[in-house]
């Protein structure tokens, strides 16, 4: 799929899935022209999600965290800030997965690099493992679905959930 704007939209489209098989609820703007594609309502906080198409390169993940336009002087490039989106949601269509980067892990950056598998020279530090990332890892439904909810008379108890994997999961966006 060589075009640009295809290989866009059916990111933003694998990502929505994604989000709605997590139980998320995903909004989309109306109007075109904003920094983000999509908005993502985890647990009454809106995310503002920039959706990406991203293309493996051998055992790396390469994730474009940039814009580009076209001006009289050429393709003009701009980085999304975390003033403009909260998130960064991309999808490789090469192993059919969503992954979910926070803008504090990666404000600023051109591009971030998620690694599939082990480098040749054995290096660890600083590596951002592909599978940390998934969409399903980052924001899905996490082991058991009971939260802890206020009594009245200030006493915890455990209650139910619901969606299933609607619990809180702000704390995966730190």
């Amino acid at each position: 799929m060589h075009d640009t704007h295809r290989r866009g939209c059916v990111a933003e489209a694998a990502v929505a899935l994604a989000a709605m098989k997590a139980g998320i609820v995903v909004l989309r703007p109306l109007t075109d022209g904003a920094r983000y594609d999509l908005a993502l309502d985890i647990g009454g906080r809106i995310l503002r999600v920039q959706c990406k198409a991203a293309a493996r390169y051998e055992d790396v993940i390469v994730v474009r965290c940039r814009s580009g336009r076209r001006t009289r002087e050429g393709v003009v490039m701009r980085r999304y800030t975390r003033n403009e989106i909260d998130a960064f949601a991309a999808y490789c269509a090469e192993v059919e997965q969503c992954y979910f980067l926070p803008i504090e892990m990666f404000d600023d950056r051109a591009a971030v690099q998620l690694r599939l598998e082990p480098t040749k020279n054995n290096q660890r530090a600083g590596i951002n493992w592909a599978k940390d990332y998934e969409f399903a890892a980052r924001l899905g439904a996490r082991g058991a679905v009971a939260q802890l909810g206020e009594r009245l008379a200030g006493s915890q108890k455990a209650t139910g959930s619901s969606p299933v994997g609607s619990t809180d999961q702000l704390h995966l966006l730190r």
